[in-house]
């Protein structure tokens, strides 16, 4: 008996893997599938919106397609800049087929979403995916009903059609039947388009679940909105050999010095020049040329030389700290709220931006340690908190060093983006521990901190000056009484010459402002730049 009669080998299409494998893309169980689902189906809605600054709408409806068999029906629709007619069936048809290759902030990484929700869908209710779509300006909307051929990773046009776009709708709506548990998922999915609202104030949202009394309206709280990235070139330290074979394949003729310059972010002649005697080769030799090993030795050195400039930020999107002082305002309802926004920084080649809130009392419920907001690319964070930088490092900081006292009402938001953002799993819910944005996060953590013990400082000394101003008063009144019956002076003048006496010995310019203070829900930001530089 041969070897080939003992093991059996064969191929999997990458559709045949991930319908194998769904729980790598979230898809574990009913409850995490509907949860999935709509997330999946928002943050495109959203990139499809942002990405050409268009407001965000969304509608999310949830119905029981057949209750008794736990099938689920979910419509997600949006306002965004639509998909061409004749890229619908590979956008949700063909697993790995996508926009999001690309060199600039996504809130994907792997372009698997939409079809993760269609392969599930197909695996436990056998129903196509129903997609209706319209280009801007387009006349027709195309609709289509598709699945996917698990063998040959291809889409199954199961019907399309086309209608006329009477009223100028532009944008993508879907409508999937599953298996899944709405009632489970129901927190989860109200949680992750209420922090989603944080980082995206400028987006309304509209969900409407099977119960003909379940709806949630979100609305837009600012028509700002922040710029979207560009599409930019691979930093020299973020290559590997294979990067840099595709990009010779391309034009194996150009001279190394047209080679650099054209394919690298932030390579200028004089840098690439420095590089190239670095490796000593010539500027005039053909990228060609570079084999085997050669090939090997010039990536190394490309990580190797520190001559290059910082990556640039321009592919990145940071939410801006009006906008996330918006967000965090309209959700959380705090007393205050402390902003920060990170100069961009880079790990491996890869640029990244920090953002940070501190929001204090207020609506903020109490609790032993800090409630803490995580978001990569804009998108919430839920599961896998326990395994996140973020938590490490608020778990890490003293608080007592800036004046909170547990159980204390204290939100912590932290928002990272990147163009390749590293996260600790497939799952893409925990961010991993980079010492760079491990640094940048605790640094961004403990500067809104210092900001709320100047506030916490500032309160207590107001606290101060009430209670002086209370005792004060108290004994003034009888002052106030004997003066007035010895000296026959009028009371209401000596009781006013007599408070402000205590106001200026005090300080207190304003006593209506010193009340007012300590009831004030505020963004103290900008108060706070000067003191804390």
């Amino acid at each position: 008996m041969g070897s080939s009669d003992l093991v059996k080998f064969e191929a999997l299409s990458p559709a045949e893997f991930f319908r194998r494998n769904r729980e790598i893309a979230g898809f574990s169980n009913p409850t995490r599938a509907v949860y999935q689902t709509i997330r999946e189906l928002v943050e495109n809605s959203l990139d499809a919106t942002e990405t050409f600054k268009v407001l965000p709408s969304i509608k999310i409806f949830i119905d029981y397609a057949d209750q008794s068999r736990n099938w689920i029906g979910i419509y997600v629709e949006d306002n965004g800049i639509g998909i061409p007619g004749d890229e619908i069936p590979n956008v949700f048809g063909r697993v790995f087929y996508s926009s999001k290759y690309r060199i600039k902030q996504h809130r994907g990484i792997f372009g698997l979403g939409a079809k993760m929700v269609v392969l599930y869908a197909q695996s436990t209710t056998n129903t196509p995916i129903l997609v209706r779509s319209s280009p801007l300006k387009s006349d027709v909307i195309y609709e289509y009903q598709l699945m996917i051929d698990i063998t040959r990773n291809e889409p199954v046009i199961v019907s399309q059609r086309t209608m006329e776009n009477r009223y100028g709708w532009h944008g993508t709506a879907i409508k999937v039947v599953l298996e899944g548990d709405w009632l489970k998922a129901k927190r989860r999915v109200e949680e992750y388009i209420r922090r989603t609202a944080m980082v995206a104030p400028y987006a309304e949202f509209i969900i409407r679940g099977p119960d003909e009394d379940y709806v949630i309206k979100i609305p837009r709280v600012t028509t700002k909105m922040p710029e979207p990235p560009k599409e930019g070139l691979p930093h020299p330290k973020s290559v590997d050999v294979e990067l840099i074979k595709q990009l010779i394949q391309k034009n194996p003729e150009a001279p190394l010095l047209e080679f650099l310059v054209e394919n690298f972010d932030g390579v200028g002649e004089t840098i690439a020049k420095t590089f190239l005697d670095f490796v000593g080769l010539q500027p005039d030799m053909s990228v060609g040329k570079l084999v085997n090993d050669e090939l090997v030795n010039f990536v190394i050195k490309m990580k190797e030389f520190n001559g290059w400039r910082r990556p640039r930020a321009d592919w990145l999107s940071p939410i801006g700290e009006d906008i996330l002082a918006e967000g965090v305002r309209f959700v959380l309802r705090p007393e205050v709220i402390f902003t920060v926004i990170r100069k961009p920084s880079s790990y491996m080649g890869n640029p990244f931006i920090v953002e940070a809130a501190l929001a204090w009392g207020g609506s903020i419920e109490p609790s032993d340690k800090p409630i803490v907001y995580r978001f990569a690319n804009k998108v919430p964070l839920i599961y896998d908190e326990g395994n996140d930088v973020v938590r490490k490092i608020v778990d890490e900081i003293d608080w007592s060093q800036y004046k909170v006292k547990f159980p204390a009402p204290l939100a912590i938001v932290v928002h990272i983006c990147s163009t390749k953002i590293p996260y600790a799993s497939a799952g893409k819910e925990a961010i991993a521990e980079v010492p760079e944005i491990e640094s940048e996060v605790r640094n961004a953590v403990r500067e809104v901190a210092r900001k709320l013990r100047l506030y916490i400082t500032r309160k207590e000394k107001e606290q101060e000056l009430l209670m002086k101003y209370a005792i004060f008063s108290m004994y003034a009144e009888e002052v106030v009484n004997s003066l007035s019956y010895v000296t026959k002076a009028d009371i209401e003048e000596l009781r006013s010459s007599i408070t402000a006496l205590i106001k200026a010995r005090l300080k207190i310019e304003k006593f209506e402002d010193l009340i007012n203070n300590n009831n004030k829900v505020e963004n103290t930001n900008e108060d706070n730049k000067e003191e804390t530089q």
